[in-house]
């Protein structure tokens, strides 16, 4: 088992890719320290990792409030007495296309979720593996992190955003032991997806065919990536970008 006896940490862990991902590190012997907003369904994904014999906690965390992200990975250390990944994955999307028609108040929810999230996340993260000498984090951009697409500006430049942080943050700490690293995917089958296509066929199916691999990606599919990137069979990389996205970036 890749990841044995080791301590992971998922926020965004209450669906979709977090839950995928989360269930996936404890299948590999990983014990796991679930994180979100979402009581009920954070308990659910606890519930189905304890089910397949694995080790977890649910600690309801806004990753948007500093106290909350403290607080995290504190609970993290003190029922696990350490962290070796983290992998930040609380997002949400857009939901005006429109760049001149949209708020102030959105372009805050927007930004507050997908980069201060992921910045408060990777001080306290950080903070701990420095402690301990080493540790590896992944941070969730997107396809669009690296490309452009008009329909979503704000989540565009955000998911740039965690793209750019998570490089400067991974040379500043190279030489501690601490690798971190992006998973970029392009559409998947969540909840998000649903949101983003108001579950409409015409919609989805517009999107199915940008993807050269003819479908959308699956939640396990980019948690297999997340488990690379945390593992030490990637023990030479850091700072990187790693597409999950079917061939949409390479068209």
């Amino acid at each position: 088992m890749i990841l044995q006896d080791k301590v992971a940490l998922v926020t965004g862990g209450t669906s979709g890719i977090g839950r995928a991902t989360a269930i996936a590190y404890a299948q590999q012997q990983a014990k796991v320290v679930v994180v979100g907003r979402r009581m009920d369904e954070g308990e659910e994904t606890v519930r189905l990792i304890q089910e397949a014999g694995g080790e977890a906690i649910f600690v309801q965390a806004d990753v948007t409030k500093e106290a909350d992200v403290e607080t995290m990975v504190d609970k993290a250390v003190g029922v696990f007495g350490r962290l070796d990944i983290a992998f930040n994955n609380a997002g949400t999307v857009a939901e005006n296309p429109s760049l001149i028609e949209q708020t102030e108040a959105e372009y805050d929810r927007i930004m507050n979720v997908n980069v201060k999230g992921v910045w408060l996340s990777m001080k306290y993260e950080i903070a701990q593996m420095l402690k301990q000498g080493s540790g590896a984090i992944v941070n969730t951009s997107s396809a669009n992190g690296v490309i452009g697409l008009p329909g979503v500006p704000l989540y565009t430049a955000s998911k740039h955003a965690v793209v750019g942080l998570t490089k400067a943050a991974a040379l500043q700490y190279a030489k501690a032991g601490i690798r971190i690293n992006v998973v970029a995917p392009a559409a998947i089958e969540t909840d998000m997806f649903e949101a983003a296509t108001g579950g409409q066929d015409e919609a989805k199916a517009y999107i199915t065919g940008l993807h050269p691999i003819g479908r959308i990606g699956t939640p396990l599919e980019v948690a297999n990536a997340v488990l690379f990137l945390s593992s030490d069979l990637a023990s030479f990389t850091t700072g990187t970008t790693l597409m999950v996205d079917g061939g949409y970036v390479a068209q």
